[in-house]
């Protein structure tokens, strides 16, 4: 064990907060890094209580292997256990072939899990059916940022531009509950003279904060951002200069705006004309603006199309490549930026390399040892690899997900999974997936393990371990190099996560998230390095902004990294943005006679994403015990609703219930309810698996659902 003061980083959101941990494994605790640049010592109570996680009474702490005469999760070996995944995946290989066999992987893995499980993938297993959670995440944001800019990072400037910006416009998050340290760069651009537009069907915490608050129909973000361009473009509010010298497509893109008049747009969103030309005079009248999304506008069957007219919004006003001014996306999962950028996701290589990519191929097959044609082409998206479950897909090798509460449709994902011939989970605790697996392996967590992460704004980051795990639990790494053993490749995979890295910054080298100049010791010396940042310094005015380094004389040049992207030019190979031209379009499942309110989900601010690690510890569950239905007086009046009393939210897949809330914060046309509650409580049970075309994104945020109360006998029953 460890007895000093180890500085490391909070293990949930895409923050990061540094943190500090001293003590015992069953006595750790959480000491302020006020030095630490992002969350400048604050923690949330997310944060202040993730050591409860260590304690060997709410964790695994041996594996766990189905036992055919009970039916049973029972104690196994080390040897037992994995001896029985290598032989389920090797059966399942020898009878339908290597696509028969998926993975699936977690946003929470740090960067060198992320990477080790991406090449299992393609080398060990040879399949191409692998993506990962963090598709329910950002895909939306992270397509739109290629489309427009040639390159997707979640903040292409630092978090600390956001308070000297002149007014910044925020949609769909509500950080006061999902990143509560974040809050305080909003709360500082207002005392700074800045402007606060929130953008919310409800009204958040957040959206208390705010100079305007807009409240949408949900399903209508993407009308609402065309009507805005279009008064900008009515009121002679375009920045003609900007738009001439550093994008292309304009033209079209201005002409499908056009066709959303603010008349119109008022019709299809419920925000009024008067808003819409408020928002555009504070947006247009501050010499610096930002617009920033969350997974409010992103998770839409239209999030892709959604987030690129908030794009073109800052792009025809000049508000991007520009200091203090710019479009970012504020990532969810503690590592969702780096999760993807490093082979996880079904069309990528690590360094965020395309996988049909010939030359990405070739160099990455180089850095693994292997030939180019050995490597799988892209697979499926990840709830179309969950809806494959039982099917093409036989088996799966789950790491560090929780399906069975956060995948839309939920309870036909978990008959899926039920489908499979063989499912192998490794995780910190028994998930309610974990309950269904037939070998469960139990892994060391963030304050037992040493590994990097990269945060919303790009930054990579150390998380070092503090204590040591409990004798039955191995790491991540030596689980996937101990079944590559297994499966004949007994090199290549090594579990020391320094060595993994150094591997993972030659595969990155090159690549759009190029890592290669960054170290551990980089990171623990400059409280993190943002990329891209190549081993060598590129010549002045290079695509992603300043590359000078200080260095001693004599030595070798350190590239610096790169803090704020686009700033000389974009990441296109014309070095302009790109306009897209978009039109609104009607959600999946609109309300109709049957199903005549709109649900929209959410988080709440003691308890995350699927609820498998906060859900155990005592302080969070306290605050936030079970699922709720926030529901407006006239709708509660409507349905027979009363405060407190358990109600049912019905769709054409599923129902879920929780206790009601009756609030003038909510639309009258909108129910909302938080996911991170399995059972009757499961919100996923409801929401609609409808994808984006192009991210794959599905539709958590508006599905048509009716509301009914629930009997307390029928719920007993």
């Amino acid at each position: 064990m460890l007895d000093d003061t180890t500085p490391t980083h909070c293990p949930y959101c895409a923050l990061q907060c540094g943190m500090s941990l001293r003590g015992r494994a069953e006595a750790v605790e959480v000491v302020e890094r006020p030095d630490f640049p992002v969350n400048r010592g604050a923690l949330c109570g997310k944060g202040r209580t993730a050591p409860a996680l260590l304690s060997s009474r709410v964790r695994l702490t041996e594996p766990l292997v189905r036992r055919p005469a009970t039916g049973r999760l029972e104690p196994a070996t080390w040897e037992e256990a994995l001896g029985t995944v290598a032989a389920g995946l090797r059966r399942t290989r020898a009878v339908y072939g290597p696509d028969a066999v998926g993975v699936f992987g977690g946003g929470g893995l740090t960067n060198e899990k992320a990477y080790t499980l991406g090449k299992f993938a393609r080398v060990v297993l040879g399949t191409s059916q692998i993506d990962y959670n963090g598709r329910f995440c950002m895909s939306s944001a992270a397509a739109a940022h290629q489309r427009a800019f040639g390159l997707d990072r979640g903040l292409p400037f630092p978090l600390e531009d956001i308070p000297r910006s002149g007014c910044v416009i925020l949609v769909g998050s509500n950080l006061a509950e999902t990143m509560p340290p974040a809050l305080r760069y909003l709360t500082e651009l207002r005392a700074n003279g800045g402007k606060l537009i929130v953008v919310d069907p409800r009204r958040t915490r957040t959206a208390e904060q705010a100079d305007l608050h807009l409240a949408p129909r949900p399903g209508t973000d993407l009308a609402l951002a065309l009507g805005l361009l279009h008064v900008v473009v009515a009121e002679g509010r375009t920045d003609e200069e900007f738009v001439k010298d550093r994008t292309s497509g304009w033209g079209e893109a201005r002409a499908a705006a056009m066709a959303h008049w603010p008349e119109l747009v008022e019709r299809i969103t419920g925000v009024g004309v008067p808003e819409l030309r408020e928002t555009v005079r504070m947006f247009c009248d501050a010499e610096s603006a930002m617009v920033l999304t969350a997974r409010g506008p992103e998770q839409h069957s239209k999030g892709t199309d959604t987030v690129s007219a908030w794009i073109n919004l800052c792009l025809a006003t000049g508000r991007a490549g520009r200091p203090m001014s710019g479009y970012g996306c504020l990532t969810g999962q503690g590592n969702g930026q780096g999760g993807r950028e490093h082979g996880q996701k079904a069309d990528q290589l690590p360094g965020y390399r395309k996988l049909d990519d010939p030359a990405a191929r070739a160099h990455v097959a180089g850095v693994w040892g292997v030939e180019p044609e050995t490597l799988p082409g892209p697979g499926r998206s990840a709830y179309e690899l969950l809806d494959a479950l039982g099917g093409d897909v036989k088996s799966l090798l789950l790491m560090g997900s929780n399906p069975v509460v956060s995948a839309p449709r939920a309870g036909h994902v978990e008959e899926r999974l039920r489908s499979l011939d063989f499912l192998a989970v490794a995780d910190v605790v028994l998930s309610e997936t974990a309950a269904l697996a037939d070998v469960v392996l139990p892994v060391t967590q963030w304050a037992e393990e040493t590994g990097t992460t990269t945060n919303l704004e790009g930054r990579v980051l150390l998380r070092r371990k503090a204590v040591s795990a409990p004798p039955g639990v191995r790491s991540d790494l030596e689980v996937l190099g101990g079944l590559a053993g297994l499966l004949g490749h007994e090199k290549g995979f090594p579990s020391d996560p320094e060595e993994v890295f150094e591997e993972l910054r030659r595969a990155s080298a090159g690549g759009p998230a190029d890592y290669s100049g960054i170290t551990y010791k980089r990171i623990a010396e400059e409280d993190g390095v943002f990329w891209p940042c190549p081993e060598e310094p590129a010549a002045a005015g290079g695509t992603h902004g300043p590359v000078a380094a200080e260095h001693a004389p004599g030595s070798r040049p350190v590239h610096p990294g790169t803090p704020r992207l686009f700033l000389e030019r974009f990441a296109t190979p014309d070095g302009r943005a790109r306009f897209i031209a978009v039109g609104h379009r009607a959600a999946a499942e609109e309300a109709d006679a049957e199903y005549p309110v709109l649900l929209t989900t959410g988080r709440v601010v003691a308890q995350y994403q699927s609820g498998a690690q906060t859900r155990r510890v005592d302080e969070l569950n306290a605050a936030a015990p079970g699922a709720f239905v926030e529901l407006h007086p006239q709708l509660a009046e409507r349905v027979g609703a009363v405060e407190g009393a358990p109600l049912a939210v019905v769709s054409r897949r599923g129902r879920a219930v929780g206790l009601a809330r009756i609030t003038t914060g909510i639309r009258p046309d909108t129910v909302f309810m938080p996911f991170h509650w399995p059972g009757e409580g499961r919100v996923n049970s409801v929401t609609n698996p409808a994808l984006d075309p192009t991210s794959r994104m599905p539709e958590f945020k508006v599905c048509a659902v009716r509301v009914e109360r629930a009997e307390q006998e029928e719920r007993q029953g």
